[in-house]
């Protein structure tokens, strides 16, 4: 029998998705980016404009001095270094002892006004992941617009020069998206172990690049992934291969539970993902949160229960996905 509808999320849940300790920290600064790649759940570009305001960047500095048990700070956007806010959020997450994630396309340190972005980063020892979909130039730029693949592999070395991926403090980390679909013969991300081994060594011999880890991140049907899917009537057929793929024990290694993700209103979500389909999280009442009220409470920790929805299945789905790879 042919499935043709997708079960809730929830019903496939043994018991309620609760919250953990939260201890990371993901912020989105904006949807300002200098790319529009194709695959991008935020849609963010050269022409949105959207971005932290001052008020907001005091509030998430307030919480990061204010409570201990955040261990990491998550930056994202657009492309977080163009964001208002960036480095002050750097400056005040690394004083406080958290790491600190940026998560860059690599290309903007070749923008006017960010060529010393690798050196800074160096600097306050922030860890890099950087997106590189693919080891091969063709899908890389098929993907994230032409020439992105030779700024990227400029970048690398960049940054390797300076010692990242190369000491233990100066951490360089890249993402794996898979290609978009073009028909109903899905796949899911490739063995993670196994497709880290091909860049190390693919990169290495062209180019003398080294890193730390490899992430693979399916494609979530968010944002201009969903767009793409519904333009070519995949949308319900890939939220289905999806939910067939749906393994169990990745639920307790889900990265919603002992994260919140903040958008560049200080509206307070789970997790990206519902940042971007605005399905807020909510207090034990049942209303959505903000940093303010965070901090009027005095507690990271008023989230009961987790939101869901049917594209959750993108990070239950096999070995699982998460902003940190694989899940299991």
């Amino acid at each position: 029998m042919i499935q043709t509808t997708v079960t809730p999320f929830k019903q496939k849940l043994t018991s309620a998705l609760t919250k953990e300790e939260i201890s990371v920290l993901q912020i989105n600064l904006g949807k300002r980016c200098n790319l529009a790649c194709n695959h991008c759940h935020v849609e963010a570009g050269p022409k949105r404009t959207e971005e932290l305001s001052p008020e907001i960047c005091e509030q998430l500095i307030e919480l990061i001095q204010r409570f201990p048990q955040i261990q990491i700070v998550d930056l994202t956007g657009g492309a977080p270094e163009m964001n208002y806010g960036f480095k002050p959020l750097v400056e005040a997450a690394r004083a406080n002892d958290k790491q600190v994630i940026v998560r860059s396309n690599l290309t903007i340190y070749f923008e006017n006004g960010f060529g010393d972005l690798p050196e800074y980063f160096a600097q306050h020892k922030v860890r890099v992941v950087a997106s590189l979909p693919c080891y091969l130039e063709d899908n890389v730029d098929k993907m994230r617009g032409a020439g992105v693949y030779n700024g990227s592999i400029k970048a690398l070395q960049w940054l390797n020069q300076l010692g990242y991926g190369k000491e233990p403090d100066l951490i360089l980390d890249l993402v794996f998206n898979p290609q978009m679909p073009t028909g109903e013969k899905f796949s899911l991300t490739p063995d993670q172990v196994k497709l880290e081994r091909s860049y190390k060594e693919f990169l290495q011999e062209h180019f003398g690049i080294v890193f730390n880890n490899l992430f693979t991140i399916s494609n979530l049907p968010v944002g201009r992934t969903k767009l793409y899917l519904e333009r070519q009537k995949l949308y319900t057929p890939y939220l289905r291969f999806l939910e067939s793929n749906f393994n169990s024990s990745t639920v307790e290694h889900l990265m919603c539970r002992d994260e919140l993700s903040i958008d560049y209103l200080g509206n307070v979500y789970d997790c990206d993902f519902h940042q971007m389909m605005n399905l807020p999280a909510k207090n034990r009442h049942g209303e959505n949160l903000t940093v303010a009220k965070l901090l009027e409470v005095g507690s990271l920790d008023a989230i009961a229960e987790v939101q869901t929805a049917h594209y959750c299945y993108g990070c239950t789905a096999g070995c699982g996905s998460s902003c940190g790879g694989t899940l299991v």
